[in-house]
């Protein structure tokens, strides 16, 4: 448990430093200096012994999951054997991408006696991670030492995609107000069963009034009918370097999978059954279709730890996996991002095969970027060309999506910040519609 000098100890030490400065002037002001520094040596040598070490014991509380770029409370429990009051230091080992408000955190804990801190963890990235040792920093008894003290602690964390939305969606769903979330699709009559009656939201057709219940009521009132459910809905997310670009800040593998997240929730609730194949150059991650309440769970616990690599991706072994161990139709939303003719040309191929069995929807995320430069106005011989080039990128991008509709399989084209909300219509779209 090492000693480090306090401020009041250097501080002290500079008096018999400017005493020694006069001895220029008188010789006898060397040993008045000499004097008090083996004064001083004396009683810091004291205040050492004074303040023998002790341990102080510290308790950990933190959940087991955290939420990733989110603020997780940790709280620490320090007890102290001292027969004084001490005025602590404490600050925590975090891991790698994390930062933390409120380290460190200074308190006063009396005479044998414990005081509670709360800091809160910021993580970066998903994973798993362990929260490590303490360490704690309090006076001496004159206050001319600092006592430094590790506690061996280790905690496994394990950091989980931000579930915000979910939840938000949990809390609407118990006030009967989901579609204040969510912008249900239009469904064709006599396609579906009545499930309830409900309070009218603006989205709801005028056929939808329910005018009986509506009088009675006193408010009006729609009805609500029940799509088809005990269907299968699977997700392909891709993993390869194309996914580790960013968009709004957060790679476009983290909003892909965000999106899963929640439309498998969704898809849960409604009756569905939800699974996933996570791969890259290797299926990494698969669970076959779930329902029930278990479903979102079984998601969330595959898919946490699985981060885009700079790999190309095997599009062939992960949709031959899917066709072996997938039997009953399902609709397959795939998140991708393709730049290239021959991994366009080998999807287009993939997804025409695929849509024998299942219903293909091809997710592809809008580069903002890209379209932002030709609203850029022209300023130098240069604008011109690079707006050439990103016409023709987007051209390209145009007809590979032309493609894949051509083979049979659905497209949306979404950015980051509107990917959650379109997705979770065109499911509802596939369901109304009957298309699965």
């Amino acid at each position: 448990m090492p000693l480090l000098p306090s401020r009041t100890l250097l501080i002290a030490f500079l008096l018999p430093l400017g005493i020694s400065s006069l001895s220029l002037l008188d010789a006898r002001f060397t040993e008045l200096a000499l004097v008090v520094d083996l004064g001083l040596l004396a009683l810091a040598a004291l205040d050492a012994l004074l303040s023998l070490p002790f341990k102080l014991k510290v308790e950990r509380r933190a959940a087991d999951v955290f939420s990733v770029a989110r603020k997780n409370a940790v709280t620490l429990i320090v007890t102290s054997r001292a027969r004084r009051s001490l005025r602590v230091e404490v600050t925590d080992d975090l891991f790698d991408g994390a930062t933390a408000e409120g380290l460190p955190a200074e308190v006063r804990i009396p005479a044998r006696g414990r005081a509670t801190i709360t800091y809160r963890v910021v993580p970066g990235v998903r994973g798993t991670f362990e929260l490590g040792d303490h360490h704690l920093r309090y006076d001496s008894v004159l206050g001319l030492w600092l006592r430094q003290q590790r506690v061996k602690a280790t905690q496994r964390v394990r950091v989980y995609p931000d579930l915000r939305q979910i939840h938000s969606f949990d809390a609407l769903a118990r006030e009967n107000r989901e579609l204040a979330l969510v912008r249900a699709s239009r469904r064709q009559g006599g396609q579906t069963e009545f499930s309830r009656l409900r309070d009218h939201v603006p989205d709801d057709e005028f056929r939808a009034i329910d005018w009986k219940a509506t009088a009675r009521r006193d408010k009006l009132t729609s009805r609500e009918y029940q799509l088809e459910s005990n269907q299968n809905l699977m997700f392909l997310l891709e993993g390869g370097r194309m996914m580790t670009g960013l968009d709004a800040g957060r790679p476009r593998f983290d909003h892909a999978l965000n999106a899963a997240l929640m439309l498998g929730h969704v898809a849960a609730r409604t009756g569905d059954r939800v699974g996933v194949l996570g791969f890259d150059d290797a299926v990494r991650v698969f669970v076959p279709p779930t329902g029930g309440s278990v479903a979102t769970r079984s998601l969330i616990r595959a898919t946490y730890a699985l981060h885009p690599r700079l790999v190309e991706p095997d599009y062939d072994a992960a949709f031959e996996y899917l066709v072996k161990r997938v039997r009953t139709r399902s609709l397959v939303v795939l998140f991708s991002h393709v730049l290239d003719d021959s991994v366009a040309a080998l999807l287009v191929r993939r997804l025409s095969s695929l849509r024998r069995r299942h219903l293909p929807l091809v997710v592809m995320f809008r580069d903002r970027d890209i379209e932002g430069v030709l609203d850029e106005p022209n300023r130098t011989p240069r604008d011109y060309y690079e707006k050439g080039a990103a016409a023709e990128l987007l051209r390209w991008r145009e007809s590979v999506v032309s493609s894949m509709k051509s083979a049979g399989a659905m497209v949306l084209e979404a950015g980051a910040a509107a990917l959650t909300g379109q997705l979770i219509t065109r499911y509802l779209e596939v369901k109304a519609r009957n298309l699965l």
